[in-house]
């Protein structure tokens, strides 16, 4: 598939449905391509429908099916996107909190491989599990849940709404770190938490979010 270069164009390519409640559309809003007039699209469409599919189908559809609707907050940034608010990061300018795009790529933008491989990133919210959990390190429950059950890459959460970065790529790296209290990194490869089951951690949370699963 060509890079989208016009509006019939761009519109078919946001029909692409990357799992049974997904679509591309879904993912390519991006406030700074909004702000400052950049077209948020990839250059390697295909790539990035390959790599958007197994993040919807691997992680994001078995975490909706089990606690309600997902909200996107960002999710795809094309190359120029990336580019441009990883320069504005580096300025010191508030609300862009891009990295490098070499950082990005099979992340945040997922029409670029990294060591060969695809992959691919979104931040979410789970709004039920918010309105159930909003005490100080609650968002160790989503965590640890996530950890058990599904073949996550890595996390980041963050202090709003506990918002997290959710990434998969070819070659899971299973890493765990939040930049809300607790802050740092929360489980990888080799620590003594990382294996095993972590069930005592989130036991009851499916009980404690009945009534407020959102369709």
């Amino acid at each position: 598939m060509k890079k989208p270069a016009s509006v019939a164009s761009l519109t078919e390519f946001g029909r692409a449905r990357l799992s049974k409640s997904f679509f591309m559309r879904d993912f390519l809003f991006s406030d700074i391509a909004a702000i400052h007039g950049f077209a948020n699209i990839p250059d390697d469409p295909d790539l990035a429908i390959a790599a958007g599919s197994r993040l919807c189908q691997d992680l994001l559809e078995p975490l909706q099916d089990r606690f309600g609707r997902i909200a996107i907050r960002s999710a795809f940034r094309s190359a120029e996107v990336n580019g441009f608010g990883a320069e504005m990061q580096n300025a010191g300018k508030a609300g862009y909190s891009c990295a490098s795009n070499e950082s990005n790529h099979a992340s945040h933008i997922w029409d670029r491989r990294r060591d060969g491989m695809m992959g691919a990133t979104a931040c979410v919210v789970v709004p039920a599990f918010w309105d159930a959990f909003q005490a100080e390190g609650d968002w160790q429950k989503l965590a640890w849940w996530i950890h058990d059950h599904l073949p996550y890459s890595s996390l980041y959460f963050f202090p709003k709404y506990w918002a997290f970065n959710i990434s998969w790529f070819e070659q899971p790296a299973k890493t765990i770190h939040s930049y809300t209290s607790p802050k740092g990194c929360l489980t990888k490869p080799g620590m003594q938490n990382h294996d095993g089951s972590h069930e005592h951690e989130w036991a009851g949370i499916e009980k404690a979010m009945r009534g407020l699963i959102h369709p």
